[in-house]
């Protein structure tokens, strides 16, 4: 079955436990070709200026496709030390080792699954917090924390619910596809995973909390972290493209998840491209949530 590896973006914990536009200007050798006036050039100098001005307009249709902003709230020079603050004092004490405190509060090696479904929602809730203060004391004096949550100017004329919606449909097709080619070259996966199916089975709370964190505070804080924060940041320092590609592939390594990597990946790759081209990160947060009510529609029916 083309689903059986379609996994949803869960706290990476419990994951771990059951598996700019930039302006484009022309250069003076353009300029003064494009001209109205009539100059004699010898023919090295004209393919020079054709190509230039070929290689410039190339370079701004490419980089129209972006919407973000061409300068980042954050210095640049503290972009990857911000990250790995984040990942170091945040992120891995509460999503990895979260769970092992709680059960060394209450001395029970095994939690249930109302106590599991709290305690990650409390984990998330703090990791969340932590990352919203840790943005706003890096973040440029000139620059207003909330602006970080708005939309850019070129956005604006940009439908975010549309992009949304394309986004989660190219989203489920590369993830069947990859799933489909998984299967036919390895062992296929269950698609019903007994942690999750526990945890969705076992009462109306710890369904209620289980899905909130998956479903609402994880996707938010997910992109806030590697779309709203360091594709932003980055990509005005590279091309879009390749921002897309190192901070996807940041997502898919602080999952710690060898064998999902790669579909991590993809799903980077799709957010990505969704909050680049609309500039608002409700495109991605969208997209991120729908994907996870899926993946837990899917085990909970199977």
């Amino acid at each position: 079955m083309i689903l059986v590896h379609i996994h949803p973006l869960y706290p990476s914990k419990l994951r771990s436990e059951f598996c700019k536009p930039q302006n484009s200007f022309l250069s003076s050798t353009t300029l003064f070709c494009s001209s109205g006036f009539s100059f004699k050039l010898s023919s090295n100098a004209s393919f020079r200026c054709f190509c230039s001005k070929n290689q410039n307009t190339h370079e701004a249709s490419s980089q129209s496709f972006s919407a973000l902003a061409a300068d980042s709230p954050w210095d640049r020079g503290s972009v990857w030390s911000t990250m790995a603050f984040y990942m170091f004092c945040l992120h891995i004490p509460l999503s990895f080792g979260g769970m092992s405190v709680v059960s060394q509060i209450l001395q029970e090696p095994n939690l249930d699954p109302q106590t599991e479904a709290i305690s990650l929602l409390v984990a998330q809730i703090l990791e969340l917090i932590g990352t919203l203060l840790l943005l706003k004391f890096t973040v440029k004096p000139q620059y207003n924390f909330m602006n970080f949550f708005k939309a850019t100017d070129l956005s604006k004329d940009r439908n975010w619910l549309l992009a949304s919606a394309i986004g989660f449909g190219f989203l489920f097709s590369l993830v069947s596809i990859a799933s489909f080619l998984a299967d036919k070259a390895f062992e296929p996966k269950a698609v019903n995973n007994p942690v999750v199916k526990e945890i969705l089975v076992s009462g109306n709370i710890s369904m209620a909390t289980f899905v909130l964190v998956c479903c609402f505070i994880t996707p938010v804080l997910e992109e806030i972290v590697y779309r709203g924060f360091l594709l932003a940041s980055i990509s005005t320092t590279m091309k879009w493209p390749h921002a897309i590609l190192a901070s996807s592939t940041v997502f898919a390594a602080a999952h710690l998840s060898g064998e999902n990597f790669i579909q991590l990946f993809i799903i980077g790759c799709v957010l990505g491209c969704s909050y680049c081209w609309t500039g608002n990160l409700r495109s991605s947060v969208l997209i991120h949530s729908l994907y996870n009510v899926m993946t837990l529609l899917i085990m909970y029916l199977s």
